[in-house]
């Protein structure tokens, strides 16, 4: 009855009907806490009869073919992009239009290869928020808009390269959808849940020694969970760690509003947009008892302006009622678990909540997939440290990845202050040369490593280099560094797509902060070294200043991980070289 065209409804999809049954079926006491399910699905047989009615079939052809795969892609997105529906489809969508009326919806990929035990696909394919408002023409061009930006994804090179280096590139992707009615309520002229995140029923990493992975973890937001799964400007989710919900990795005040959530995502109905408030703008349409929920306040702030004679209120977002919530923890925990289970593997979800005012909650299940872990433990030998012949890099816990001791070939240096201090307008064009080393290296089976300032992955330049998981795929290992002059910071976004990616491809991950945890960091050791960045087309020669290839082929470098004892070291004259693997 919910079903638009014919075919399979994709992984998505199945997922978060099976996790749905297994709480059914398993926790019924669980069961009564989740949001009723209401989905409608467009079928993987409507993506062949689209491209098949647009002209596009003889053009898929020749882009699945190797000499093809990329440079058609381009093509047949446009072509996509560009398309019409047929009247028979358009017919159904109008009942799936009718049915949910004005309340707002999303439409979410559920390819037949998503969301599996080997493939996660996390962050490769477009999810598209319809605030489903204005007139019934208004409504039915946005969603068909929306399905249009979702099939086209399949064509990014996200897409295409995690597809290719996994083998999948000649199985058959054929794109079904989810269409889900959005979980929340109206605050003012916006639409949004409580909160939203994600969960792991096992947490792939401890921020404090004492806490316990198989007890779970949640990556929790305000509002819609975008920012928990996006590395975005004021995207600090809180982390919970399920054995000790309240347990923060911040030791004062200042920390945790310094780290804490920002903007909150929410549905701009009046707009009729996605929009990313910032909390001063969203507090005053917060109902009281909301603001007892999510938001915690800066006394130390709030004591300096009162002794500068200011009687000021400073609030940050930190979800501190939820996680104080024993009940709504506890049930997020057994709820994973029980999924756990039945799956016979770890799992991670996507999730909202929504609580009333006398403190009743619900909880929408929106997406359910086996976990992609780090397996193995055994630790190596690492090499003695001399601090009169220090290495180039040592940190301890700020690692995730596998044991290693890996030859290197190259090493990408960015330089913090230079790209901070370079045009705002030019920095993606530092993605841009970066994804050129990338792609110049790719399926050469040598070891790069990346020193890059801020956040890896994310979308704002501001906090680092705004890049996608095509622009390093073929690294060894990556470090995000910390400068206090430029203002950039790690954050191991533990849950959001780019970590996802890292654990698929085995990329180790080093955060190099200016701290204790940081022992040695010497990047003026690279001078010396050969720079080939120039090499790199007119970019490479502009930005010579800015972006640094050192080849170590022939000096040498040594990279050493022990994850038993989250000790990472690099050495550019190794005490020993064995070989490559």
């Amino acid at each position: 009855e919910h079903m638009v065209g014919t075919g399979l409804i994709g992984g998505k999809a199945c997922g978060m009907l099976t996790a749905r049954k297994i709480i059914e079926n398993s926790r019924p006491d669980i069961f009564e806490q989740l949001e009723a399910h209401d989905s409608f699905f467009i079928g993987s047989d409507v993506y062949y009869t689209y491209l098949v009615e647009n002209g596009l079939w003889g053009l898929r052809v020749r882009q699945r073919t190797k000499e093809e795969y990329f440079t058609a892609a381009a093509e047949l997105k446009d072509g996509i992009r560009r398309g019409k529906f047929s009247e028979g489809i358009r017919a159904q969508l109008t009942g799936l239009l009718d049915y949910f009326g004005q309340s707002p919806i999303i439409v979410r990929s559920s390819s037949i290869l998503e969301d599996g035990f080997d493939n996660a696909f996390a962050g490769k394919y477009e999810s598209v928020f319809c605030p489903n408002a204005g007139s019934f023409s208004e409504r039915m061009e946005a969603l068909e808009e929306a399905i249009r930006i979702v099939y086209a994804s399949t064509l990014s090179r996200s897409a295409l390269d995690y597809r290719h280096r996994r083998g999948l590139d000649s199985r058959d992707e054929q794109m079904a959808l989810l269409v889900m009615r959005v979980s929340g309520a109206y605050i003012g002229p916006w639409f949004m849940p409580c909160a939203a995140g994600v969960g792991y029923s096992v947490s792939p990493y401890r921020f404090l020694p004492e806490l316990d992975p198989s007890a779970g973890m949640l990556r929790l937001v305000c509002g819609l969970g975008t920012s928990a799964v996006d590395r975005t400007e004021g995207s600090y989710p809180r982390l919970v760690s399920l054995d000790r919900p309240e347990a923060t990795p911040y030791t004062t005040v200042a920390e945790q509003h310094r780290y804490s959530q920002r903007h909150v995502e929410l549905i701009n109905r009046e707009a009729r947009s996605l929009d990313k408030v910032p909390l001063r703008e969203l507090e005053p349409h917060l109902p009281p008892f909301m603001q007892n929920l999510v938001l915690e306040h800066d006394f130390d702030a709030e004591r300096m302006f009162r002794e500068r004679g200011q009687r000021r209120s400073v609030t940050f977002i930190t979800c501190r009622g939820l996680v104080r919530n024993q009940a709504l923890m506890r049930t997020m925990q057994d709820m994973m678990q029980a999924i756990q289970s039945s799956y016979g593997h770890p799992v991670d979800i996507e999730f909202t909540m929504n609580i009333s005012r006398d403190g009743e909650y619900v909880i929408n299940l929106l997406q359910c997939r086996p976990l992609q872990v780090m397996q193995g433990d055994a630790g190596i030998r690492m090499p003695e440290i001399s601090d009169a012949e220090p290495p180039l890099l040592e940190c301890f816990h700020a690692s995730m990845g596998m044991s290693r001791a890996v030859r290197m070939d190259a090493i990408v240096y960015i330089d913090p202050v230079a790209y901070y201090e370079m045009p705002y307008s030019e920095k993606p064009r530092i993605a841009r040369l970066l994804g050129a080393v990338n792609w110049h290296f790719r399926e050469k089976e040598l070891h790069l490593l990346l020193l890059s300032p801020g956040r890896i992955g994310t979308s704002s330049p501001e906090l680092g280099v705004p890049t996608t998981f095509a622009d390093i795929s073929e690294f060894t290992a990556i470090c995000e560094l910390a400068e206090s002059r430029a203002g950039y910071q790690p954050e191991l976004s533990y849950g959001s797509h780019i970590f996802q990616d890292l654990v698929e491809a085995d990329i180790l991950y080093t955060a190099v902060f200016e701290n204790e945890k940081t022992r040695h960091f010497h990047p003026e050791q690279l001078a010396q070294l050969p720079d080939r960045i120039g090499e790199f087309g007119d970019d490479g020669k502009k930005y010579a200043g800015i972006v640094h290839l050192y080849d170590v082929s022939d000096t040498g470098c040594m990279l050493y991980h022990d994850m038993t004892e989250e000790h990472l070291v690099v050495m550019l004259s190794p005490q020993e070289f064995p070989d490559r693997a």
